[in-house]
C-alpha cells in the first residue's frame, strides 16, 4: 500500500469499570504506528461492542478485539499493533 493511504478505524464500545461507552484509549498506539508510516486516520464508531476494523478502500485488511490492544503508547512493542500495520502495508 502506498504512503498516505487512507485508513478507517471502525471501533465499537467496551465495557471499562462497569461503563459501556466508545474509547479512543487504546487506539491511542495504534493511531501513533499507523501516522508514522504516513497513513491518514480516520476514526469511526460502531455499535458492535470490542471490535476494531481497519478498513483500506473499502476492505476490511485487520480486525481485532479492543481489550487485545496495549492502553496507551506508541505501539511500536503491541505485537497486536505490528500485525494491524503490516497488513495496512500489504493491503492493495
Amino acid at each position: 500500500m502506498p504512503k498516505n493511504a487512507r485508513v478507517t478505524l471502525c471501533n465499537g464500545p467496551y465495557e471499562s469499570n462497569g461503563v459501556v461507552e466508545h474509547r479512543t484509549f487504546r487506539l491511542q498506539g495504534l493511531l501513533a504506528a499507523l501516522r508514522s508510516r504516513g497513513h491518514q486516520c480516520v476514526l469511526e464508531n460502531t455499535r458492535e461492542w470490542n471490535m476494531v476494523e481497519l478498513v483500506v478502500n473499502g476492505e476490511i485488511v485487520f480486525r481485532c478485539n479492543v481489550k487485545q490492544l496495549e492502553f496507551g503508547g506508541d505501539g511500536q512493542l503491541d505485537p497486536v499493533c505490528k500485525e494491524a500495520v503490516t497488513a495496512v502495508d500489504n493491503a492493495y
